[in-house]
């Protein structure tokens, strides 16, 4: 049975995966108040040093050169910064920004419709691009290779392929799972770039830039408290430092200070961590109900009340990266570390693959 929740989602149409807020993916309503803490250019850009540097040696080269660059792939989990990457091409060479996604071209004839329509020098963004159609993938290789598409006119026997000459641009394609791409269009990439979690001193400097284009002051200690329970993550920091605003505003005397931040967090359950509550929820269950496994994902779903692919995909991720969680073939389970998360003795018998 729904939850009331989940009830609600499906009327409104939200994605309650999208909408935690540790999560790491964004709502449309979000990516709107996203753009206003988005830098600009390169050097405004916090964190990934080396991708940095090789992407503005890629760039100065081009300019130099008075060419387009290379095409650009950018890979790394969501909430990383590829969107802004992309913008800050475009930004960097001067040139206007295409925006598209690999869902929304499902047939060639789209690609070449956005294709046909570029000028000359422009930047082509193709988020979660290793979704896109095969059709579409096998007309953007001739189309990023030799700058070109050809279009079929008349059907059957009688059909032709006229080829079309399209103006040099640059691709800049960003993935969350670099595995799915096909490798003939991994190839035609001249440049990739593979963006990794933030520390906390990186996502520490990223609040502080935020919360001076918000207008409001935030305390050092604050933004340690808040880069701690972030996952590594811009997109989760700056959702954290608009709550402890609201918080601030509402509750507080306005001041984003240490006690702001803890109350603010505790009033959305976000725990010392960075663990909410489907989190916490998967990991008591493990421990409480199946003595810390191994259990299999989708009777750990049921027992949570979420759908496995929820639990694989939002919630499983963050578990392992900070090892409260191991995935084995017999199923889930849970390590050490969880049960003194949750304050809880594992059993003398239990399972000893962590051990």
């Amino acid at each position: 049975m729904a939850t009331v929740d989940e009830v609600d989602a499906d009327a409104y149409g939200l994605d309650l995966a999208a909408d935690r807020l540790t999560g790491s993916d964004a709502s449309d309503l979000e990516r709107a108040a996203e753009a206003a803490l988005r830098p600009r250019r390169l050097d405004e850009f916090v964190g990934q040093r080396v991708v940095r540097d090789q992407l503005s040696l890629v760039l100065d080269a081009a300019i130099g050169r008075g060419s387009s660059p290379d095409h650009v792939l950018l890979s790394g989990p969501p909430g990383l910064g590829k969107t802004t990457l992309a913008m800050i091409i475009a930004a960097e060479l001067g040139a206007s920004l295409r925006v598209t996604s690999g869902p929304a071209i499902q047939h060639a004839g789209d690609l070449a419709a956005v294709l046909s329509s570029l000028d000359e020098g422009e930047v082509l963004f193709i988020d979660e691009i290793h979704r896109l159609a095969r059709p579409a993938e096998e007309l953007l290789y001739v189309a990023m290779e030799d700058f070109r598409v050809d279009v079929v006119v008349g059907k059957g026997a009688g059909a032709s392929a006229i080829p079309l000459t399209l103006p040099r641009f640059t691709v800049v394609g960003a993935t969350t799972r670099a595995g799915l791409l096909p490798a003939p269009l991994r190839d035609r990439f001249g440049f990739t770039g593979h963006l990794d979690f933030y520390s906390s001193d990186e996502l520490e400097r990223v609040l502080t830039r935020s919360a001076g284009l918000l207008g409001s002051a935030l305390q050092p200690q604050a933004a340690s408290e808040l880069a701690s329970r972030s996952r590594g993550t811009p997109r989760i920091a700056n959702r954290l430092l608009r709550r402890v605003r609201d918080w601030a505003e509402v509750r507080g005397d306005g001041s984003m200070d240490l006690r702001a931040a803890r109350a603010a967090l505790e009033v959305y359950e976000v725990d010392d961590l960075g663990l909410d509550r489907l989190d916490r929820a998967v990991l008591r269950a493990l421990c409480t109900r199946f003595a810390g496994g191994p259990v299999g994902l989708t009777t750990l779903a049921v027992t949570v009340g979420e759908e496995p692919e929820t639990v694989e995909t939002v919630a499983e991720p963050f578990l392992v990266r900070e090892g409260l969680m191991g995935r084995t073939p017999r199923g889930r389970v849970a390590t050490p570390a969880a049960w003194a998360h949750l304050g809880l003795t594992p059993p003398a018998d239990g399972a000893t693959l962590f051990a």
